[in-house]
């Protein structure tokens, strides 16, 4: 994927906003967005780790 390109949304929206909403909070319009780079990165982190480990297997202790 190219580094410029819009990323696939990771995450089921609904799903997001239900948990916040059920926790007496509201959602702004790009909260999900912000949440879905976070779990780039954190995935992205987690390769790196595997990585450098020289497994090509992602594991829980990566995340």
């Amino acid at each position: 994927m190219a580094q410029n390109a819009e990323k696939d949304t990771l995450i089921v929206a609904s799903k997001v906003k239900a948990y916040i909403k059920s926790k007496g909070f509201m959602t702004s319009g790009d909260a999900v967005d912000g949440l879905n780079e976070k779990l780039y990165a954190l995935i992205d982190d987690a390769l790196k780790r595997t990585e450098s480990n020289k497994r090509t297997t992602v594991r829980p202790t990566d995340f």
